[in-house]
């Protein structure tokens, strides 16, 4: 039986050996551990830095967003939202800095298991070898007495394989142990250089809507010859052209409510949908509020303030049914502007409104938690946020309504925080 345990442990050792073949083969980090951890926290409060400017920024942009609009007022949110696109693209480059440290220091510690796992192996197999010695590490009592002549070396020998025994399952225990801290941290390095592809595909889109941001600008500048007056009638005609869309909304609306079934929807509780946003959440306005920019209609899903190229995520597995964009030009901005829209399985269909880009499309399937856009302030907004609407699946129907560009997801709305 002995001998059968010591042979599935050195088949184990040898496959666990082939495991990672190529561990050994990652080159040592130029920098000592010590270096690298300083580093490492010197990059920690770059970043802290950088999100505490991001933060009051955001604020500052929020702040405007109830006051009267002006000409200034949308040149000076351009203005900020292009200074916190600057700082997100700073805070990528130091993120991707800093992870790539951070793989360095658990190369160093991969290494030092590795070490440790040859040591172990090594050990073992010369306590393999002084059992195979002892015809298997199962002691003979009459045999050694025999051979030693007196009953004291004799419980001395047979002791000495105990022992020899009980350190070969310690050894074994150790290597599993050993094996298991192999695999996190190789694990570890993994995740890590996924987000290192994550902050280096963030930072590349940002430069791309930090350059429309300037060329909105100055579209804006030209368009209004920077006159007040000039950008005020522009802005009286937007506001008629959005009150005529978001009328014909409404009818709609009330038409497909009256064929809404409660219980078609899955229960209230939190979790149900994961929030498209990282943390911290910063709701600007609820579902149901009401607001002089929708006439002191009903708002029809959940606003949250956040900077402009913040990644998007999905909420729950879903089939992304609608890809398309509300505006017609930078001035001529309607309805919800570039948006995403997912069918769910549970009779629930979510929208992701006002992108500055979308990365996924129609037909496509998706998970919960996949990147799918960045936000923006396209379609019909006061400022930068993410619209998250969310509809009784089986009601969402898409209309043309000019002088919106392309179809506007129109359905019976459910409280997105009823489930979020």
């Amino acid at each position: 039986m002995l001998k059968r345990i010591f042979t599935v442990t050195a088949i184990g050792i040898m496959l666990f050996a082939n495991i990672f073949p190529n561990a050994r083969a990652q080159t040592a980090a130029p920098l000592t551990r010590e270096e690298l951890q300083a580093q490492i926290e010197q990059k920690n409060r770059q970043l802290d830095t950088i999100n505490n400017q991001v933060q009051t920024a955001q604020k500052n942009l929020e702040a405007t967003q109830n006051q009267t609009r002006t000409l200034q007022k949308e040149i000076t949110q351009l203005n900020g939202s292009i200074k916190q696109l600057d700082l997100n693209i700073l805070g990528d480059a130091i993120s991707v800095q800093k992870l790539n440290l951070e793989i360095d220091s658990l190369n160093y510690d991969v290494k030092d298991t590795l070490s440790s796992i040859d040591d172990k192996k090594q050990a073992i197999n010369k306590l393999l070898v002084e059992l195979q010695k002892n015809d298997g590490g199962a002691p003979n009592l009459l045999m050694v007495l025999l051979k030693n002549g007196t009953l004291a070396d004799s419980i001395m020998e047979t002791q000495s394989m105990v022992n020899l025994r009980s350190q070969l399952s310690l050894d074994i225990q150790n290597l599993s142990g050993l094996s298991r801290t192999l695999n996190d941290k190789i694990k570890q390095s993994s995740q890590k250089k996924s987000e290192v592809q994550l902050h280096q595909k963030n930072l590349a889109v940002r430069k791309e809507i930090a350059a429309d941001q300037t060329a909105t600008r100055k579209i804006t500048l030209v368009q209004t010859k920077n006159q007040e007056s000039t950008y005020q009638q522009q802005l009286a005609d937007l506001k008629k052209q959005q009150d005529s869309i978001s009328d014909e909304i409404g009818k709609a609306e009330d038409q497909l409510r009256a064929s809404f079934n409660t219980g078609l929807l899955p229960t209230k509780r939190p979790g149900v949908l994961a929030w498209p946003l990282p943390p911290p959440i910063r709701i600007t306005q609820h579902f149901g509020e009401k607001s002089y920019l929708y006439r002191n209609k009903p708002h029809n899903g959940l606003d949250i303030g956040i900077p402009i190229g913040t990644p998007v995520f999905a909420a729950d597995d879903g089939a992304v049914v609608a890809v398309d964009n509300n505006d017609r030009s930078s001035r001529q901005k309607y309805q919800y502007g570039k948006y995403i829209l997912i069918k769910h399985d549970n009779n629930l269909t979510t929208l992701y409104a006002h992108l500055s880009r979308q990365i996924v499309s129609a037909g496509a399937n998706v998970k919960r938690g996949d990147l799918i856009g960045y936000s923006g302030n396209t379609g019909y907004a006061t400022g930068p946020h993410l619209h998250f609407g969310l509809y009784w699946a089986p009601s969402v129907i898409m209309k043309s309504i000019p002088p919106a560009a392309g179809l506007v997801p129109i359905g019976v709305v459910v409280n997105p925080e009823d489930y979020l």
